[in-house]
């Protein structure tokens, strides 16, 4: 029953969707389909990632409130403690958001690797094609040189690993912390992880991943002048 779910309302939307984006948005090009789906994607999760972002903003202000209180020297360290849990609650901010942002995403993402993995020929596509959707007969999986199926991408794996790099070290420098150890481990781990893991798998992951990471850094310049630090200490 798991299965029939997951196939009838999950995966054959998603896959005739994404064919109907082949045939019609992108001269016929698997890459540029599997982009625009993940567009469409993380338009659709808009409300869910402004939220994120809005919480975003508020832990930044938190984190900045709580270390004036550390340094306050007029406080004494009991002090210090109420004062700090008095603002975890009053500012304390729900992380849902942002999970049903991934959750979602690691969804499609599944259902993604499923296409490749069950075959995207003719007679594979038919099979799960609704009536409605054109059959598109050769499928091209080539994006600016690259199979899409192929495992062992370092180019896509490495600018994955390079975006999420960079937007750790801009976040560190951001909200200007003693870096530990921890810290550092996660700087230089966490990007690491994510390269090795997408080299591993067809660089479709690659390619869904980098356009959604893109989508949030430009949904993140967007959102620094609506949610600015000190709106966010007003409301």
């Amino acid at each position: 029953m798991l299965i029939s779910i997951w196939n009838d309302l999950l995966y054959k939307p998603l896959f005739n969707f994404l064919i109907w984006v082949y045939n019609n948005w992108t001269n016929q090009n698997l890459g540029w389909a599997v982009v625009n789906v993940t567009i469409l994607l993380r338009i659709a999760l808009l409300p869910f990632t402004l939220v994120s972002e809005r919480n975003r903003v508020r832990n930044e202000v938190l984190i900045k409130d709580v270390k004036a209180v550390q340094k306050n020297v007029h406080m004494d360290s009991i002090t210090k403690k109420q004062e700090i849990r008095k603002m975890l609650k009053l500012r304390r901010v729900q992380p849902w958001a942002k999970a049903v942002v991934l959750g979602i995403q690691a969804v499609v993402l599944i259902l993604i690797y499923q296409v490749f993995l069950r075959g995207i020929t003719g007679d594979k596509i038919a099979k799960f094609l609704y009536p409605s959707v054109e059959l598109p007969g050769d499928i091209n999986t080539i994006f600016f040189g690259f199979e899409l199926g192929m495992n062992h991408s370092f180019f896509w794996s490495a600018l994955v690993g390079m975006l999420l790099f960079f937007e750790i070290y801009r976040k560190y420098k951001k909200l200007k912390l003693k870096v530990r150890k921890k810290d550092l481990a996660y700087f230089f781990l966490f990007p690491f992880s994510v390269f090795l893991i997408l080299w591993f798998l067809p660089m479709v992951k690659a390619l869904f991943v980098l356009t959604s990471l893109l989508f949030s850094v430009i949904v993140h310049q967007f959102t620094k002048v609506v949610f600015t630090p000190k709106k966010m200490e007003d409301s």
